[in-house]
């Protein structure tokens, strides 16, 4: 199993960027035995369908714990967490934006981060573990393992030459049709998506506003499955602040619906407001924070 092309040269550049550097204080979970990489599009505004963004979310699977992440995500707290990192951030940030801007483009920052989240799933045992942030804050919080029911249908398609059999769940407010391959016999996806009798190979929502699709696989020999710590800058760590799912979720729903007065929000402490909020076009991959 390989590697998509060109995920792997920028991995092997990251790699070698950092060879030989200590990223950063680091708990070693488990040990991967296999990694997926998959593509997640995503429309950042609904009522405009020209606004679809991407990431490239990492999966290790190892004997007992896998972890999803966002590749960039992880590429930006490691930028972070050198000497220079900060430097570096900021130089190529303008240099990058001002190019963006004078040809026209929508500027995407080098190294940004992306999808925040992060799910470790069977960590502690039979539970997940999220962890996400809202702004400059950093959360942490407790969710079911397997938590999806999937009814699994006849129909069959064809991914990287697997062929996989769709399986559809209605899940915390969206209806999301996957594709797994019985030939990977792994019960485990992208984000917080398993339970399938073999590898989640591609998973999108009834409405097309997020879509995961794999783009490479190889087996990898005891790499490393760490919980991330919140890196704030060279030599410079935070901590995650406890919280639920769906308090989580309606903070991050409050922010995203006002940028600026939300800034200092604190979790659990208000109710969620559909008519005082000012919600984006684009909702949240769950949506059961509303009930």
């Amino acid at each position: 199993m390989k590697l998509h092309p060109f995920y792997l040269i920028h991995i092997i550049v990251i790699a070698v960027f950092f060879l030989g550097k200590p990223l950063f204080a680091q708990e070693v979970l488990d040990k991967a035995h296999y990694k997926f990489q998959y593509e997640f599009s995503y429309h950042f505004d609904t009522l405009n369908k020209n606004d679809v963004r991407n990431d490239l979310i990492i999966l290790q699977v190892g004997q007992n714990v896998s972890k999803s992440y966002s590749y960039y995500t992880f590429r930006s707290d490691s930028l972070r967490a050198t000497p220079d990192g900060d430097k570096v951030f900021r130089e190529s940030f303008l240099k990058v934006t001002r190019e963006q801007v004078s040809r026209g483009e929508r500027p995407i920052p080098p190294f940004g981060r992306r999808m925040k989240t992060m799910v470790y799933k069977n960590y502690p045992q039979g539970k997940m573990t999220v962890t996400d942030a809202i702004g400059t804050n950093y959360y942490k919080y407790s969710d079911e393992l397997h938590s999806q029911s999937w009814q699994i249908y006849d129909s069959t398609k064809t991914i990287l030459n697997y062929t996989c059999q769709m399986a559809v769940s209605d899940f915390r407010g969206r209806r999301w049709i996957a594709w797994f391959a019985h030939d990977i016999p792994i019960s485990d996806g992208p984000w917080k998506f398993s339970g399938l009798p073999g590898l989640i190979m591609e998973v999108y929502d009834s409405e097309k506003h997020f879509r995961f699709t794999l783009v490479g696989l190889e087996q990898v020999e005891d790499e490393p499955i760490v919980f991330s710590p919140v890196v704030l800058s060279y030599q410079s760590y935070g901590k995650h602040k406890e919280t639920t799912r769906i308090d989580f979720l309606r903070g991050l729903a409050r922010f995203q619906g006002n940028m600026i007065s939300i800034m200092n929000i604190e979790l659990g402490k208000e109710t969620f407001d559909e008519s005082r909020s000012n919600v984006r076009h684009n909702d949240l991959m769950e949506r059961d924070y509303r009930r």
